[in-house]
C-alpha cells in the first residue's frame, strides 16, 4: 500500500518558517479553504495554521545549539483520530495513505485533537471545523500543474531541501532511501500509531569556544576614541536610500 508522507532533515532546517508562511498561503486559498488569523499584528496573534516550526536550545552554555523542530500531521499508519471522530469526518485513505477530514462532517467536538499524541489538529475558530495538514492534496494531484512541481507547498518553498516527498513504502523513492541511508526516526513511536512521517537525526556538531570569547571586547577605535562619527547635518540614511 502506498504511504505518502514527508521526511524532515533536522541538521539543515534552519528556522526560517517559509514551509508555515508558504502552507498557509497554498491552504488558505485552495480546498483546504479559509485558515483564519485573529489580531495577527497585534499583541496576541493567534489564527489556524497546518505546520509549525517549535524552536529550542539543547546543552548548557556555552556549549548550547539550536534545534529548529518543524511539526505537521504525521499522516499515521494507524491514526488514533480516526476511530474516535463520532461523523466519520475524520478518515485515511487507502490509495495514498493521506490522513483527510470531511468539512461537511466535521462537527468540531475536537475529539480528535484529544486522541492526537502530537497536537497536531487546530480548530478554525470561524468555521468551527477542525484542520490539519493535507499533504497539499489537491496540488500533488493536479495534472496542470509541472510534474516537478506536484509537491506540498512547503517542500517546495524550503530553502535548504530540508524537506522530501514521497511514497515510504517505496525502497526506491526519495523519502524512503534518506529514511534507510541517514537513520530516519518516527516521533514518539511508543504510542503505536506508526507515523509516517520521518525526521532525519540531528547530528551534534563539535563548537569549540576558546576562553577569550566569553568575554565582551570592544571596538578598539571606540576605545580611543576614534570610531568615525558622521557630521550632524550629514544625510542620514532615510536621505539617500529610495525603500
Amino acid at each position: 500500500m502506498t504511504q505518502l508522507a514527508l521526511v524532515i532533515d533536522l541538521n539543515v532546517c534552519v528556522g526560517c518558517h517559509a514551509c508555515v508562511t508558504s502552507c498557509k498561503e497554498w491552504n488558505t486559498s485552495g480546498a483546504a479553504g479559509f485558515l483564519s488569523d485573529d489580531n495577527p499584528y497585534g499583541k496576541d496573534p493567534t489564527g489556524t495554521f497546518f505546520n509549525r516550526v517549535q524552536t529550542f536550545e539543547v546543552g548548557e552554555y556555552p556549549n548550547t545549539q539550536t534545534v529548529h523542530f518543524p511539526k505537521s500531521c504525521l499522516h499515521c499508519e494507524d491514526p488514533p483520530c480516526v476511530p474516535v471522530c463520532p461523523t466519520g469526518a475524520s478518515y485515511k485513505r487507502e490509495e495514498d495513505g493521506i490522513v483527510l477530514i470531511d468539512y461537511d462532517k466535521c462537527i468540531g467536538c475536537k475529539y480528535c485533537a484529544w486522541a492526537c499524541p502530537y497536537g497536531v489538529r487546530e480548530i478554525d475558530e470561524h468555521r468551527h471545523v477542525m484542520t490539519k495538514c493535507t499533504l497539499c492534496v489537491d496540488r500533488i494531484y493536479d495534472g496542470s500543474l509541472p510534474e516537478a512541481e506536484r509537491k506540498p507547498a512547503c517542500v517546495m518553498a524550503c530553502p535548504t531541501n530540508a524537506r522530501l516527498f514521497g511514497d515510504i513504502h517505496d525502497p526506491e523513492s526519495v523519502a524512503s532511501k534518506a529514511i534507510q541511508e541517514n537513520g530516519g526516526y518516527q516521533l514518539m513511536p511508543e504510542w503505536g500509531t506508526s507515523p509516517a512521517n520521518h525526521y532525519l537525526p540531528r547530528h551534534k556538531q563539535e563548537i569549540k569556544v576558546r576562553e577569550e570569547d566569553l568575554e565582551r571586547v570592544d571596538n578598539p577605535l571606540k576605545v580611543d576614541g576614534r570610531l568615525p562619527k558622521p557630521a550632524l547635518k550629514s544625510p542620514s540614511l532615510d536621505d539617500v536610500t529610495s525603500w
